[in-house]
């Protein structure tokens, strides 16, 4: 996560996720046409907020009618790039750990969901740039990290960046996104290999 090197503190994260919209972002693996494993991430449209054009999940708020956090990270895809479990043979796992994210004030609920395939994405120009599907290779335990430094409104902020092939601006994958990746990353990275007897 990024760390603040000056202007005005953050709240204390207590504090903070005290006060946070419950938010659901959906972690989804699926196989490429080769079967080689792959992460759906966005790259959000440019607009006048918080997270304008940045790399991220499929996800957003929670909202009154939604069940859980699942069922928002289901819905929030289903609007932003359309998805469609039932064609993908998509399957809820489990979760990653929840965190909050100072400036928007969202307490995330990573969902992590297997596929059976990838889809032609629907991306809903209003909020996605482009769907990328990202290598999961590129978030395992030895994969390269870049440290940064931007400001961000009033705060100047450092943190780790992952590259991808795929994105033509260098490392552009950081902040929540990156966390959930590294912590995909480090799960999977952890998990014992079994043998095929």
């Amino acid at each position: 996560m990024p760390i603040r090197i000056s202007g005005e503190p953050w709240k204390a994260a207590a504090d903070g996720a005290a006060t946070a919209r419950p938010a659901g972002v959906l972690v989804l693996i699926a196989p490429d046409p080769v079967g080689e494993a792959r992460v759906v991430l966005i790259e959000r449209t440019s607009y006048d907020g918080h997270h304008s054009g940045e790399v991220s999940f499929p996800g957003g708020a929670a909202e009154a009618g939604d069940a859980d956090l699942a069922a928002t990270a289901l819905r929030e895809a289903a609007e932003e790039i359309g998805l469609d479990p039932a064609a993908i043979g998509l399957r809820l796992i489990g979760e990653l750990e929840p965190f909050w994210i100072p400036v928007s004030n969202f307490r995330v609920m990573p969902i992590v969901a297997l596929a059976d395939r990838l889809q032609p994405w629907r991306p809903d120009p209003r909020e996605v740039a482009r769907v990328i599907e990202a290598p999961l290779a590129a978030f395992l335990p030895d994969a390269p990290i870049t440290t940064m430094e931007r400001d961000v409104r009033e705060w100047r902020i450092r943190y780790g960046a992952y590259s991808l092939d795929e994105l033509s601006e260098g490392p552009a994958v950081w902040g929540a996104t990156a966390r959930i990746l590294g912590q995909l990353g480090a799960v999977i990275g952890a998990a014992p290999v079994l043998s095929p007897d």
